[in-house]
């Protein structure tokens, strides 16, 4: 028998290492010729799918442990951005250790398109290059790929290294955007009404316009999240500069706003996704049509839902209710009839796109009027589009989530969702690019780290920085090291991102002009239809604030203070939050609930 070597600590740690790499899918062992992303640069065609790894410039996010038997790959999909160095990273550490937080004015949160996407970088998208049917399968994948590299290098030419944001490097999904941009008649471009500009690639509106000659219909989703003459100011503001653009208020969750800031969940009397907005999509279909197609079947499922919703009775389950799926096999998507034909067979085709995290899905789910997909808070949930009849003449598709190419700040798209937030390595600046543009002292309640128990407590005269923001919230919270029990600011960091994410502490951006202007918009005769839409009673009732005192102690998280994206369906069930333990009422928190959006 031959004899053991021996085995270092050492050695073990690094075994184990490479273990949980393999689990995290960072060392390429189940990665295909044909789920391959194509990166940037030479010589990349046969790299491993190593997320962190210091030979590529490309981080896979959102792995998904794969089946096993190689039919299907859950990661095909998975968004892939391009990663940052580790200079960089601690460069903004370091900044967010350091940097005095000071509130910036109200005109810095005016932020006009054209600084996001200059015209002269040519922050386009890419596009499906020409096929015909006499093509090989191969042919056209192979054909994909060469002009998305082209894309890639014409971008990058133009864009010095630094200059651009996170988007999206992952061809498969842009495949998919190609898929429901054909297939539809209309397209829904979804937005998240706090970062409508952020959401809304000027190229996207004119290559359906111009060269698809198709309609598109802004969606202005969340506006429960915003106050309701801003939402004007901003519908005003998009339809001035894109005059073909039809443009409508969606909200998922009229009149149900968070009740105090650490609610996990929004409160609802039963399971049915009550929306306000789809009469609006519907409206704006029946105008783009001009009865070509027959939408009274919509219209009526319309009035249905609005009966049993105010009647409280379940809706009748009838075969003209249901929701009828359609399964696409790649080889149908790949080859699919670049057909300019609308409206075919009389069946109006509605494409949901837009940036991940703007509630693509949870409008689907709205115009259904219940959950057929499931949605997250995680960008990339959604892993490719689904087709759904909503009625015999109207079709649904949803698409995955595309981040496309922009010059916006990093910081603000990690607080618009579209960057997971438990895969940040550095999130202490954005957590900094919040607190300097939201009253965060009075809606967190914060005591600085530094305060000594002696001396009387005034945390607006102290000085703070995006680290001492953290460590107090960490203190608050009871968040700990395992190991030494330290406050754990890593974690405190990702829980105030997803408080913004969430809309519990609100962040909105304005349309330029906004400030001199807002008089004329919170007096405008069109601003109490926002208010219904709202669902809110009151004017003032504003970015989710509600009086309802004495309920907060039913509304702390019951999930053992854990703050991770573990639930897949976290914004689409109903439930209570309770904190019930062991006969007696937990309370700790119920302070939080005074001016969380202030």
């Amino acid at each position: 028998m031959p004899r053991k070597k021996p085995f270092s600590n050492k050695q073990k740690k690094k075994q184990l290492q490479v273990k949980r790499g393999k689990k995290r899918g960072e060392t390429g062992s189940c990665h295909s010729s044909q789920n391959a992303s194509v990166e940037r640069g030479p010589g990349r065609d046969g790299q491993s799918d190593t997320s962190d790894s210091e030979t590529t410039d490309i981080k896979r996010i959102n792995h998904q442990p794969g089946t096993g038997d190689g039919r299907y790959d859950p990661n095909r999909f998975r968004l892939h951005f391009e990663k940052e160095s580790k200079e960089e990273v601690e460069r903004r550490k370091k900044i967010a250790m350091e940097k005095i937080l000071k509130p910036v004015s109200e005109k810095e949160l005016e932020i006009d398109l054209n600084q996001i996407y200059p015209e002269e970088k040519g922050l386009n998208f890419p596009r499906r290059p020409s096929w015909h049917y006499n093509m090989q399968r191969e042919e056209l994948l192979r054909k994909e790929e060469k002009s998305f590299l082209e894309y890639l290098e014409a971008l990058h030419s133009k864009n010095p290294p630094g200059t651009l944001s996170h988007f999206e490097h992952n061809l498969e999904t842009w495949r998919q955007l190609w898929r429901v941009l054909e297939m539809s008649d209309v397209v829904l471009l979804i937005v998240d009404i706090r970062y409508p500009v952020l959401h809304f690639p000027p190229a996207v509106y004119h290559y359906i316009t111009v060269e698809l000659k198709k309609y598109i219909i802004l969606v202005l989703n969340k506006v429960d999240l915003c106050p309701a003459p801003l939402v004007l100011a901003w519908k005003h503001y998009l339809t001035k500069q894109f005059p073909q653009l039809h443009c409508v208020c969606f909200t998922s969750h009229p009149g149900q706003p968070y009740s105090t800031l650490l609610q996990k969940k929004r409160m609802r009397k039963k399971v049915r996704w009550n929306a306000g907005g789809p009469i609006h999509i519907m409206r704006a279909c029946q105008e783009i049509t001009a009865g070509r197609v027959d939408l009274s079947s919509w219209e009526k499922k319309i009035q249905r839902d609005a009966v049993a919703l105010e009647t409280e009775e379940d809706q009748a389950d009838d075969g003209s209710e249901s929701v009828l799926m359609e399964h696409h096999s790649d080889i149908a998507m790949e080859m699919n009839s670049p057909s300019q034909e609308l409206y075919k067979d009389g069946v109006l085709t509605l494409g949901c796109i837009g940036f991940p995290n703007v509630g693509k899905s949870s409008v689907l789910n709205s115009l259904v009027g219940r959950k057929v997909v499931s949605v997250s808070r995680t960008p990339g949930h959604t892993k490719y589009f689904q087709t759904y009849y909503l009625t015999p003449t109207v079709k649904l598709c949803d698409c995955p989530g595309i981040v496309f190419p922009s010059q916006v700040d990093k910081q603000l798209q990690i607080l618009a969702g579209i960057y997971p937030v438990s895969q940040l390595q550095e999130p202490y600046s954005s957590v900094g690019y919040l607190c300097e543009r939201t009253n965060f002292l009075s809606v967190l309640k914060l005591t600085h780290p530094d305060h000594s128990p002696e001396t009387p407590h005034n945390s607006s005269t102290q000085d703070w920085t995006a680290w001492d923001v953290c460590e107090a919230w960490a203190e608050k919270r009871g968040y700990k090291t395992a190991k030494a029990a330290r406050n754990d600011v890593y974690r405190a960091a990702n829980s105030l991102l997803r408080l913004a994410i969430d809309g519990r502490m609100c962040l909105c951006l304005q349309p330029p002009g906004y400030a001199p202007s807002k008089d004329e918009w919170e007096s405008h005769p069109e601003l109490s239809e926002i208010i219904v839409l709202q669902g809110r009673n009151d004017e003032k009732d504003e970015c989710g604030e509600r009086e309802d005192e004495g309920e907060s102690s039913s509304e702390l998280e019951e999930d053992n203070d854990r703050d991770g994206d573990e639930d897949a369906d976290g914004d689409d069930e109903d439930d209570t939050v309770k904190a019930d333990r062991k006969g007696f009422t937990l309370n700790m928190f119920s302070v939080l609930g005074e001016n969380e959006c202030a």
